[in-house]
Formats: structure tokens, sequence, C-alpha cells
């Protein structure tokens, strides 16, 4: 197959256009009509996904998060990111990104939030793109009433991490909550309007100190699974996705990295 049917194959699913304006998504590096033969599916482009792509002669590597979001004003060995697309380049490997429009159609919030995972009820985009009914992030009612830390230990559970950051006041503690907001990521500026919407409890990623502060001064109880911890469920999808529609004779491979925080 070629390069441009297994990117025809990804914007089927998660159309580029519904990507925020800020993020860079598609077809990174490489040329359309490239014969592909073997697809390494990761989180990320890291060097080491990089280098085993390389070494093990993959002709194409897809990952959620873009190696480049800034501009790069030269491709040489100056720069960590350029030196990956130039070994890409020099190596004739394609690199296919997708974001933001994997995480708000037709993929990372909707999955997150369902069966497999957090098996959420009711559910509603957080933040609805457009002409769809998807949108970014998911509002639901859990399983069954739990505290924060019985969510948290759900959470761990259900995706298959060793840690979450828990963030919530002393007066919160024995609060049972009936309903969740959810978002895969970095959901930081979105707490506003998750409380204003009448959620009192948030499982994201990237909040940090002052965020956790702004949380619980707001009575917003925060689970942090970290940026990791509830996206790397894109590469089993992306893997079973593209197994199921492309021609039998494609080699595709999944790339598990193990968390980059860990707690010591």
């Amino acid at each position: 197959m070629k390069c441009q049917d297994i990117v025809d194959i990804l914007d089927k699913l998660s159309p580029k256009e519904y990507a925020c304006d800020w993020d860079n998504v598609g077809l990174l590096v490489g040329r359309k009509d490239r014969e592909i033969n073997k697809i390494l599916v990761s989180l990320d482009a890291s060097k080491e996904v990089v280098l085993y792509g390389v070494n093990q002669g993959f002709d194409m590597i897809i990952t959620h998060h873009p190696m480049i979001f800034s501009s790069l004003k030269q491709i040489n060995e100056d720069d960590f990111t350029a030196q990956k697309v130039l070994t890409l380049a020099e190596k004739g490997i394609c690199y296919y990104a997708m974001h933001t429009n994997f995480d708000a159609v037709g993929g990372m919030a909707e999955l997150a939030a369902g069966p497999g995972y957090l098996n959420l009820s009711d559910t509603s985009p957080i933040d609805m793109c457009p002409g769809t009914n998807e949108g970014m992030g998911r509002y639901g009612k859990l399983p069954k009433p739990m505290t924060a830390k019985e969510v948290a230990q759900y959470v761990k559970e259900k995706f298959h991490i060793d840690f979450v950051m828990l963030y919530q006041g002393k007066e919160q503690e024995d609060k049972v909550f009936h309903r969740i907001a959810v978002l895969p990521g970095s959901g930081k500026s979105e707490m506003k309007m998750v409380k204003e919407k009448g959620y009192d409890l948030y499982l994201t990623g990237d909040f940090g100190h002052h965020g956790g502060i702004d949380a619980m001064d707001m009575g917003l109880t925060v689970i942090d699974a970290t940026h990791y911890g509830l996206e790397h469920i894109f590469v089993k999808y992306i893997t079973e996705y593209l197994e199921e529609r492309v021609k039998e004779n494609v080699i595709i491979e999944a790339y598990h990295t193990s968390c980059p925080v860990q707690i010591l």
C-alpha cells in the first residue's frame, strides 16, 4: 500500500480539519507515494521510537503526539527534533501524527469514557466539534458512586498505570461522586468550564501545583493521571484499527513506551 492509502484510512477516522488551530497533524515527514510494508504505532516519536523504526526496517511511523510543533528553520544535527526529522527523511520513513483531531473525533475521548475503560453512561462532549456529536473530553455518570480515592484506584486499574495524583480539599475527602468529567491529555484550561457545568470531579493530566490549588479553591476535585496515563490507549486502538483495514501483507506493530514520569 502507498503512504497516501494509509493516510486516507486514518483521515476517515479523525479528519484533520477537526484538529485545533495550534496543532500540527497529518503527514509531517515523507513522500505520499512511498510503498508501505511495515507500520510502527506509538504514542510519541521519541528518539527511542525513531531509532527502533530505523533499525527494524519500518516504512512508516504513526504517533498521537506530533514530533514537530514549533517551526524548524534548519534541518541538521544541532537540534534534537530536526535530527529526528533528518534521520526519518534519510531513511525514507514516512511520519504521520493524529493529535487533537483524534482527541475530538473518532477516538480518544469516546474511547477513554467507553466500556473498555471508564465505562461511563449518559456521556456528552466537554467541548463539542461543530457538525458532529463528538468533541474533546466527556461528561458522564460513573458505573457506581465512589469517593475520589476509589475513582483514583479504578482509573489505575482500568488504564494500567502505577499512580495518579489527587488534588482535593480536606472538606471533600468523604464526598461520594456520581458523575465525572474526563479529558485525556492536558485539561487544566477547561477546569472552569467543567465546574460551571456542575461537575465536581475531573480526570485529566498535566495539572501541576498551581492548577491543583486553583481547582481546590473552587471546590473541584482533580485526578491527574499524567499526560501519558489516559492517552497511551491510542497505541492499541490505532494498531487494531489499521489491522482491520490494511492489506494482509502490511505488518503493523505497536510500540508501547512506559510513562516518562516515575514516583520514587
